[in-house]
């Protein structure tokens, strides 16, 4: 493909720190570019701690375990998201509820959210999909009036804002996720964050297979290897070190694509609200699913890789909620991720736009 879904860029010191690592042979979960990566991305979000993890899935079951999360308790999430935002759900053993999205913005209905919440309710997962912020104003005080915890997957938005506020300061625990497809990579990894010394204290105690810290190679409870490692705190702490630069090409992707698919009956996930969208996925609406059937194999057939938006979790067989979630079902069947990597000049728009306006007879 000329121009495929996501190119991870890495121009900075990515390789001087890995190699650093080597030449030391500090390369599993001990060195000091871990608790680097974890200081200084703590501070880039305004959280007191944060502890680094191998991807963002299980930071989100790391958060829900020292939650205590478990059998019983139910936890909302929206069904249109990617499946790691629900799967952690049932791996502590309790209960997803799903909500609907919202129109505007994409992001989780807080209406839907007070209308799924009864006494068996512990938890809100929050997810700022596609790098756009939830309606945060609403759901903290949804939190507050029910005494919910609120868990923010922020895995597609780093660097996004709400009201000029980092997503992942919100909540009483957080997760990020440096896929080779995020903003910052470190090729798998993740991060758990939070204001809450008790919390972090947990996070810790079972990232790390749950040890003593008074007596060797005891365990006091049943706990898991979720450890970052050296090298991948090596990568992440080198992507760190030029994370706005990688936001600012991200927004200007965004602004590029809406400017110049103006014209075309797609409609552009634009930002909506007093946000700051940082389109970890530049993304559209077709009409209709079919045209977006025919549209992607149209691209395809001229070098454009795309995907589609993520399918409604509780169609899902392990899930197979048969309730209706019009909106987040409409968004999973006609939504496209157009290339979003931030490498792309706006002659590659240009170019990507121009086969759109193409299929369109434009």
């Amino acid at each position: 493909m000329k121009y495929p879904v996501y190119i991870p860029l890495l121009d900075g010191n990515e390789k001087k720190y890995v190699d650093e690592c080597l030449d030391t042979s500090w390369i599993s979960s001990k060195g000091h570019f871990v608790s680097d990566f974890e200081k200084a991305f703590a501070a880039y979000i305004g959280k007191d701690y944060a502890t680094g993890v191998f991807n963002g899935t299980v930071a989100i079951h790391l958060a829900m375990v020292a939650l205590g999360l478990k059998e019983g308790d139910e936890v909302i999430v929206p069904t249109f998201t990617y499946v790691a935002s629900a799967n952690p759900i049932l791996m502590v053993g309790a209960t997803p509820v799903f909500v609907d999205s919202l129109k505007d913005g994409w992001q989780m209905d807080p209406d839907d959210v007070k209308r799924k919440i009864t006494s068996k309710t512990k938890a809100i997962v929050v997810v700022h999909l596609y790098g756009h912020p939830c309606d945060m104003d609403a759901i903290m005080a949804i939190a507050k009036e029910h005494k919910l915890f609120v868990i923010e997957d922020c895995a597609e938005a780093i660097g996004s804002e709400y009201k000029g506020k980092k997503v992942g300061s919100f909540g009483d625990i957080s997760c990020f996720s440096f896929f080779g497809n995020k903003t910052i990579t470190t090729g798998e990894g993740g991060m758990v964050m939070t204001n809450d010394a008790d919390l972090y204290e947990k996070c810790c105690h079972y990232k790390a297979q749950g040890v003593s810290k008074t007596r060797e190679y005891w365990h006091d409870v049943v706990g898991y290897n979720y450890r970052m490692t050296n090298l991948q705190a090596a990568i992440g702490l080198a992507q760190l070190e030029h994370v706005e630069d990688k936001v600012s090409k991200k927004v200007q992707l965004g602004q590029w694509y809406q400017k110049h698919l103006e014209g075309t009956p797609l409609e552009f996930h634009a930002p909506h609200g007093d946000v700051r969208h940082t389109y970890w996925m530049c993304s559209v609406l077709a009409r209709n699913e079919e045209e977006r059937v025919a549209l992607r194999k149209f691209l395809a057939d001229n070098g454009v890789e795309t995907r589609p938006t993520f399918p409604a979790i509780h169609k899902m067989p392990m899930y197979d909620v048969k309730t209706s979630f019009p909106v987040g079902e409409d968004l999973s069947a006609r939504g496209i991720n157009l290339p979003s990597y931030p490498a792309l000049k706006e002659e590659d728009i240009i170019n990507i736009t121009s086969l759109i306006k193409e299929f369109y007879k434009i």
